[in-house]
């Protein structure tokens, strides 16, 4: 599949309404195209917790054209089945990941925490009070 709209073709054989009824959830995991405009940007979402992410944004189901109720997770499934050929993990992805140097390189958070010790202005609990050090 290389499209939404073949996605949707796809969905509206499986379940039935019509094309326009899964377009938006398949449109959702391909938009990361913009980012990303090669088969690198399903890291984003094709993987079993942007399935997840997608009937947190879409709800538990549909109603298609037919009214017929469509587990938003089975269509989502579908998409990254079409695409992968199997439902891989973030870790998945994360394991292929190569790392980099700029990964290692403190950011602005290391200079907060010096200054943090320097002035003594972090707290910590004692005998159930907020106690500044």
């Amino acid at each position: 599949m290389s499209h939404p709209l073949h996605h949707s073709i796809s969905s509206k054989k499986k379940w039935g309404g019509h094309v326009d009824d899964y377009l938006a959830i398949h449109n959702w995991f391909d938009e990361t195209k913009m980012h990303y405009p090669d088969m690198r940007h399903r890291a984003l979402r094709h993987h079993a917790e942007g399935i997840f992410w997608c009937e947190e944004k879409f709800g538990t189901y549909i109603i298609n054209s037919g009214s017929k109720m469509i587990p938003v997770r089975a269509i989502a499934e579908q998409h990254v089945m079409e695409d992968i050929g199997f439902i891989p993990t973030i870790k998945d992805y994360l394991d292929n990941m190569t790392q980099q140097n700029w990964m290692y390189k403190p950011g602005e958070g290391r200079k907060v925490l010096k200054e943090i010790q320097e002035e003594k202005s972090d707290y910590v609990f004692s005998k159930n009070k907020i106690v500044e050090l």
